[in-house]
């Protein structure tokens, strides 16, 4: 019974990059939307509403750890005076030049489908939550924003930002003829859809099957206003080998998360054990850790809950058993941890389908 319990744990613990508790946002996209929010953000990660501090991030690092950048998502969204204005205002402050070497490759891609091919195959040096597709099969072509399943009206609000970013973005580099011929949205509308309709220029839909700007075929062949294939083969070559260097170098967060999915059934791990399996020192693993704005601490109560949650939303195992596998040994104190990871006791959230409380 227990080793397959074990073997349950560890199948569920294959975190999709996709799903906000994992992963890494580069720092760009968190103060696009501090700027959007009429906010500022300090050079010590604290997050300013005027001389009052709100919110602090870890800023060290040139990424931030996902769940940070959620959790300023979910700050702003919760006290914004206008949310259905804010992704305007979001798109308003993005700055293509501060993603590096993707902003300069999509701004010198021949035409905007050579720009949205290279969203789509290099967005992943900037963030491993969200990835893109376009669908050049069909026409017009969906280009769609891919997110996990569940609904979550912070990704709501991410989704809306990001496609409204991308939408001002590919005007801006192609020029007034570029016309999108629909944009959807998987979540109800949030306030007056006209109002993004107007932002668009287009028909906005929501409730609908994805997250997309579908564009019409000769729309996607429109050149680019600073097109030039020398600079945009030399940039794609660059972000090939950006894009190597990730698939060779998976973040310490989640070599570290993997690791300790597969062991908290035997308890929690010491750091010093877990380091010299992933395959460095201590103190290696607490200064990979600290340069990504982590502590051991945190990646290990992430785990724990990411794994309690995927445990109990799939049900077939008592709490107990769910306790024993995410490294407690009293069932008490699995679930007074539980309910200060997410606001509800084990009970409540498998009965309530993983509703806040």
């Amino acid at each position: 019974m227990l080793r397959a319990l074990r073997t349950l744990a560890v199948a569920t613990a294959r975190f999709d990059p996709d799903t906000p508790t994992m992963g890494t946002v580069t720092t760009a996209f968190a103060r696009t939307l501090v700027r959007a929010a009429g906010l500022e953000l300090d050079a010590d990660g604290q997050l300013l509403d005027g001389d009052l501090v709100v919110l602090r991030l870890p800023t060290a690092s040139p990424q931030l750890p996902a769940e940070a950048y959620f959790e300023l998502v979910d700050w702003v969204r919760i006290h914004h005076p206008d949310r259905v204005g804010l992704p305007f205002a979001y798109a308003a402050a993005v700055d293509i030049d501060n993603l590096g070497a993707l902003g300069l490759a999509i701004k010198t891609a021949p035409t905007l489908r050579g720009s949205l091919q290279r969203v789509e195959r290099y967005f992943r040096i900037l963030t491993d939550t969200v990835a893109y597709r376009l669908h050049e099969d069909d026409e017009p072509s969906p280009f769609e924003l891919l997110q996990p399943d569940d609904p979550n009206p912070v990704l709501d609000l991410r989704n809306e930002c990001a496609l409204c970013g991308f939408g001002r973005v590919f005007k801006e580099i192609v020029g007034p003829d570029l016309a999108y011929g629909a944009v959807t949205f998987r979540h109800a509308a949030p306030g007056d859809s006209q109002r993004y309709a107007a932002f668009f220029g287009c028909p906005v839909h929501f409730g609908a099957d994805r997250n997309a700007i579908v564009i019409a075929g000769n729309m996607l062949d429109l050149p680019t206003r600073l097109g030039d294939p020398a600079v945009s083969r030399f940039l794609t070559e660059h972000l090939d080998a950006e894009l190597g260097a990730l698939a060779r170098e998976p973040t310490i967060q989640r070599s570290l998360a993997e690791h300790l999915s597969r062991a908290l059934s035997n308890g929690i791990p010491k750091a010093e054990s877990v380091a010299r399996a992933i395959g460095m020192s201590e103190r290696t693993l607490y200064r990979r850790l600290s340069e990504a704005g982590l502590t051991y601490q945190d990646v290990l109560e992430n785990t724990q809950k990411s794994l309690a949650e995927s445990l109990l939303s799939q049900g077939g195992m008592t709490i107990a058993e769910v306790s024993f596998l995410t490294g407690f040994s009293e069932q008490s104190t699995f679930s007074r941890a539980f309910k200060r990871w997410v606001g509800q006791t084990p009970g409540a959230y498998r009965r309530g389908g993983a509703q806040p409380a």
